[in-house]
């Protein structure tokens, strides 16, 4: 979406349901923002950590990009493995859901419901009891920076 000509981004945290088809309801805002700012009906859909990710097709020609310039070797062989060789390019519905493939969606171990967060330029995709865990995780690194947290002013 676009505010007073300044680019909004993913934001928000939304819990859904996967339906008998593995289609995942991706909430309209971030529809609107991928269509109004990214001229796009579809994302790319991705391995990360025990969740999946999913960017604008733009942006993830961007990391495409990054990644054929690494130097050769392991980081590169990595990310083109994990991250780049299982995505999918996932269309939009009429209802604003997207078939995400069985095989992201048991590398997530999405089966009934799931959690959509918004993530400034990327949304992500987790299951319930994954999120719970990486919130856990977060809130952990959030308390041993507590200084940088209130400079932000949080």
């Amino acid at each position: 979406m676009v505010l007073n000509g300044v680019k909004m981004n993913f934001s928000g945290e939304y819990n859904v349901s996967i339906d008998l088809k593995g289609r995942v309801s991706i909430p309209a805002t971030f529809r609107e923002e991928l269509r109004d700012v990214y001229q796009s009906d579809r994302i790319v859909v991705t391995i990360f950590k025990d969740g999946l990710v999913a960017y604008p097709p733009a942006r993830w020609a961007d990391i495409c990009a990054k990644v054929d310039a690494l130097k050769p070797g392991p980081l590169k062989d990595a990310n083109q493995r994990n991250r780049i060789a299982p995505a999918q390019e996932c269309l939009f519905n009429k209802q604003g859901r997207i078939q995400v493939p069985q095989a992201l969606r048991e590398h997530a171990d999405l089966l009934k419901d799931a959690v959509v967060i918004g993530m400034s330029d990327k949304i992500e995709i987790w299951n319930l009891q994954a999120h719970q865990n990486i919130r856990q995780e977060s809130e952990a690194v959030l308390e041993e920076n507590a200084q940088a947290q209130a400079d932000l002013g949080f």
